[in-house]
């Protein structure tokens, strides 16, 4: 008889609880705007699942859905599916689960690292294309200008969202990556196949 291994189911359900909590605590107006699990989830995904398209489906999706939720009830109050600089973040999440799977072993300091790393990754990236959106369109929409001026003051305003960003990485890796190696001790079936 082929038994079932819940490691995926786990992981899985892991990913969707970050999904939730992320909806529950986001505020626009917060001043831990930016303060979320995603980039540990994403990091967490790329180290423990052994399948790759997981790895990048289940974190993506997760973002997205929740990202169509907050677009409707938090921060627009419409149902939008992609926003302007969809790809560009949802790149740099990509980049995060990449970045999740070249470290091998989940020690404290190959966490911190990842987490540093996806940090920065995720701040160049994104903030890259909302000033290449913003720095297009009708005089009216230009908040950016579209030059090394425009790019910097980009970063320079994307700044405390990235320290939030940086904290909340570290805090909800700590969790995601500490809860997991205990799950996996306490619960041997977790272990790789």
């Amino acid at each position: 008889m082929n038994k079932l291994n819940p490691r995926p189911l786990v992981l899985a359900a892991i990913i969707v609880a970050v999904g939730i909590f992320r909806i529950a605590t986001s505020s626009m107006h917060s001043p831990l705007a930016g303060f979320t699990p995603l980039g540990a989830m994403a990091l967490f995904a790329g180290f423990y699942f052994e399948d790759k398209w997981k790895a990048y489906l289940l974190p993506l999706l997760t973002l997205w859905l929740s990202d169509i939720v907050l677009n409707r009830f938090v921060y627009l109050g419409e149902w939008m599916l992609f926003y302007d600089s969809f790809a560009w973040v949802y790149g740099s999440f990509a980049l995060m689960v990449t970045i999740g799977q070249l470290f091998k072993e989940a020690t404290v300091r190959n966490v911190a690292l990842a987490a540093v790393i996806t940090t920065v990754t995720h701040a160049l990236i994104s903030n890259f294309g909302v000033w290449l959106v913003g720095c297009t369109g009708t005089a009216e929409d230009i908040q950016y200008t579209p030059d090394l001026s425009g790019l910097f003051q980009c970063y320079a305003m994307g700044l405390p969202y990235m320290g939030n960003f940086l904290i909340g990485n570290l805090v909800f890796s700590a969790i995601l990556f500490g809860g997991f190696e205990w799950m996996k001790r306490a619960f041997p079936k977790l272990q790789h196949a």
